[in-house]
């Protein structure tokens, strides 16, 4: 696996736990980068992708939820908001990474965290959310 994969993977394991917990998010976070005993390359990565999640979530959530025919956000799983809350978020901060990349990445991780439709629903969300951005 990609060090880049794992942090994704780290990032939507830090924003499941505050987001189920419903606590202080910043405070769930912490707490899940002190269990984490990596290096410092894949913290830095998942460490930016949640910080700019939780400080961007509303611009996110505006964008998933206007292309997300018959489903709200907060009817989507857990897993699938906030993967597609992290690819858009790097659809927007990180062009250096390739919207290819991105997308094949957070439908990977989906299916991997997610229910058996959640590769195809974040794939569908994703590529309406690329067109309208251009990129």
């Amino acid at each position: 696996m990609g060090k880049r994969r794992k942090s994704r993977e780290l990032a939507l394991q830090a924003l499941y736990q505050a987001e189920f917990h419903g606590a202080d998010a910043s405070e769930q976070v912490k707490r899940f980068w002190e269990e984490q005993r990596l290096s410092e390359e894949l913290l830095q990565f998942a460490h930016d992708l949640v910080e700019g999640v939780i400080t961007r979530r509303e611009e996110l959530d505006r964008l998933i939820d206007g292309h997300s025919d018959h489903w709200r956000i907060h009817r989507m799983s857990r897993v699938d908001r906030n993967v597609l809350r992290i690819a858009v978020y790097e659809f927007l901060a990180h062009p250096d990474i390739p919207v290819k990349v991105t997308i094949d990445e957070a439908i990977e991780i989906g299916k991997k965290f997610g229910s058996s439709e959640s590769g195809a629903f974040i794939n569908g969300i994703l590529d309406h959310i690329r067109k309208t951005l251009n990129r």
